[in-house]
């Protein structure tokens, strides 16, 4: 059975709640519809505002064949298909389709490019949804082409309508006796979103043994915390849930970190953002005691960055259980901490004089350069030379971490400042 959001999507455009701003009397889509002329289209928006029903209502108002694909689990490959099917029609004389495409912002370069021929001839009226500013997630020649309009959260009194309206419209709802006493738990669980907030309604009325429901707000935060599982990627869950994956890398527990993964990807997390935090990961709780976790965290941003879902997860899920699976250590970490904080304690120090450059005459009869010795020139490839202000000399900032790695990098330090440092 389809869930309550999709029974209920609006059927004619004068049934679409909310976006007065651009599809009211004087909206100027309405005005672009109405003079049957529509350019290719982003709709920028967050979650469950309309954009999908906007889009659909777009075609069926212009007698257009509609197409619809995910930038979650599409390709360059479905993209060419149903551009090979517009030019095919196109022969026929048949009407210019509509192609949307959900979470535009989700498409790589190479994804997005393979849409600019089809829009430039105008062989298809595109239609992109994204959450995401556009001006950053859509590539300059695709976006030239496409008109952007914003769409706004949906307020309180477009979510009482679009409760009210499932409630007396829905074949399944109708045979219950449903009474709305209290909506502010509804509205505050939405966040605005009309898609959470119909599948909460759905969710709190299927709980009930009765065919007669009153909603309250304690029996809604009762019934939700128990069966609701919500992702919000802009409110505290986005917080909890990155915060969780990264303390489960850190733990060292591969099982959960790809729970949190998943989570995430289910819940439309930007996989950039994802990739991001992994390489300060990387750097921050593995460090030296497997260098090679840098360079595949950043070896797989690069990648999710090229090729996009779905199979981007494919990366993702590999890195996140290197990563979990690798020895940790945050010695670099606290070390560059350690240095910030001497730093600010002491100011500029001098640098000594056998350490800075002497591009000049006057420089070197200032004894600038002089008695710096080249540390190649040596047995083992060091001299023990002092590199520190001698204000601070002595100082030890770097200590290394206790694992197999480090543990080489503390050997090979101690032989070289014997006790100098503390190695």
């Amino acid at each position: 059975m389809q869930p309550l959001a999709e029974r209920v999507r609006p059927q004619l455009l004068e049934d679409y709640i909310g976006q007065n701003h651009l599809i009211g009397p004087n909206g100027p889509l309405r005005r672009a519809l109405e003079q049957k002329i529509i350019p290719s289209l982003i709709f920028w928006g967050p979650p469950g505002v309309g954009k999908t029903s906007l889009a659909l209502l777009l075609a069926q108002y212009l007698n257009r064949p509609f197409y619809q694909l995910s930038a979650i689990n599409s390709g360059v490959k479905d993209i060419r298909e149903i551009i090979d099917k517009a030019g095919y029609q196109g022969l026929f004389n048949q009407q210019q389709p509509v192609l949307f495409i959900d979470e535009i912002h989700r498409f790589s370069k190479s994804q997005q490019d393979s849409l600019l021929g089809a829009v430039e001839k105008g062989s298809i009226t595109l239609v992109g949804a994204t959450t995401e500013n556009p001006s950053f997630e859509v590539i300059g020649a695709l976006l030239s082409r496409c008109q952007v309009y914003v769409l706004k959260p949906l307020e309180q009194a477009d979510l009482l309508t679009l409760l009210k309206q499932a409630i007396q419209r829905d074949e399944i709802l109708k045979q219950k006796t449903i009474q709305l006493h209290e909506t502010e738990a509804l509205f505050r669980i939405s966040g605005g979103d009309a898609r959470k907030l119909l599948n909460a309604l759905e969710i709190v009325v299927n709980a009930q043994p009765s065919d007669t429901v009153i909603i309250t707000n304690d029996l809604v935060l009762n019934v939700i915390q128990q069966n609701l599982a919500l992702y919000d990627k802009q409110g505290e869950q986005h917080y909890d849930i990155i915060s969780a994956f990264i303390k489960s890398i850190r733990g060292s527990d591969p099982n959960a970190a790809l729970y949190y993964l998943a989570r995430m990807l289910k819940g439309g997390e930007d996989i950039l953002f994802i990739a991001r935090r992994m390489i300060i990961l990387a750097s921050e709780d593995i460090g030296n005691a497997n260098p090679n976790a840098l360079l595949l965290a950043n070896a797989c941003f690069e990648s999710v960055n090229k090729i996009g879902m779905p199979e981007a997860r494919i990366i993702l899920g590999q890195c996140v259980t290197y990563l979990a699976s690798s020895p940790k250590s945050n010695a670099s970490y606290a070390a560059i901490d350690k240095a910030l904080d001497l730093v600010e304690k002491t100011g500029d120090l001098p640098v000594p004089l056998h350490l800075r450059n002497a591009p000049t005459k006057l420089m070197k009869q200032l004894d600038y350069g002089k008695d710096y010795a080249y540390a190649h020139a040596y047995e083992n490839n060091f001299v023990d030379l002092e590199f520190l202000p001698d204000a601070v000399k002595g100082q030890t900032l770097y200590e290394p971490g206790a694992n197999a790695a480090e543990d080489k990098l503390r050997q090979y330090l101690r032989l070289c400042w014997k006790e100098k440092y503390g190695y």
